[in-house]
C-alpha cells in the first residue's frame, strides 16, 4: 500500500502495510476488479482521506443505492401484496440503508444531501407503514369474520 503525500518532499510515496491503512480514517475506494498502477506497483485499494475529494465519490455511490431503494419502495407501494411480507422487507431495507449511511458515509456527505434523502425516505417509509397497518387490519377483520361465521 502506498500513502500519497501532497507535500513537496523528494519521495511523495510511502509504503504502508494493510493494517496501517485500515487505521487511517477515510473513504476506501477501489474494488477487486480494478487495479491502479502507481510507480510500477499494482494497487487495488485507495483510501481517500480528504473529505472534499471523497464527497463526489461517496455521493455517486450513495445515490446509486438511494435510487435502487426508492425504486423498490415505489414498487412495494404499487404492488398488491396481501401478506405484508414485502412491506416488512421494505422497512428493513430502509433501516439498513440508514445504518449504512450513518456508519460509513455520513462524514463524507453534505448536510443538504443527507436532509434531502432523509425527507424523501421518511415520506415513503410512512406510506409503507400505513400500507402494512392496512394489510394487518384487513387480515384481522378477515379472521374475525371467519370466527363469527362458524
Amino acid at each position: 500500500m502506498y500513502f500519497l503525500n501532497d507535500t513537496k518532499f523528494k519521495n511523495k510515496y510511502k509504503m504502508l502495510e494493510k493494517s496501517e491503512l485500515m487505521e487511517i480514517d477515510g473513504f476506501l475506494m477501489g474494488s477487486n476488479n480494478k487495479v491502479y498502477k502507481i510507480e510500477g506497483s499494482n494497487i487495488r485499494e485507495i483510501k481517500v482521506v480528504d473529505k472534499k475529494l471523497a464527497n463526489p465519490l461517496v455521493s455517486k455511490k450513495v445515490l446509486k443505492q438511494y435510487e435502487k431503494l426508492i425504486n423498490y419502495l415505489t414498487d412495494v407501494l404499487v404492488d398488491d401484496d396481501d401478506s405484508g411480507e414485502t412491506c416488512r422487507e421494505a422497512l428493513n431495507r430502509i433501516e439498513r440503508f440508514r445504518l449504512i449511511i450513518k456508519n460509513k458515509y455520513r462524514a463524507y456527505l453534505k448536510k443538504k444531501e443527507l436532509e434531502d434523502m432523509s425527507k424523501k425516505i421518511k415520506t415513503l417509509q410512512k406510506a409503507v407503514e400505513d400500507k402494512f397497518i392496512e394489510i394487518q387490519n384487513s387480515y384481522l377483520e378477515y379472521q374475525n369474520d371467519n370466527r363469527r361465521s362458524k
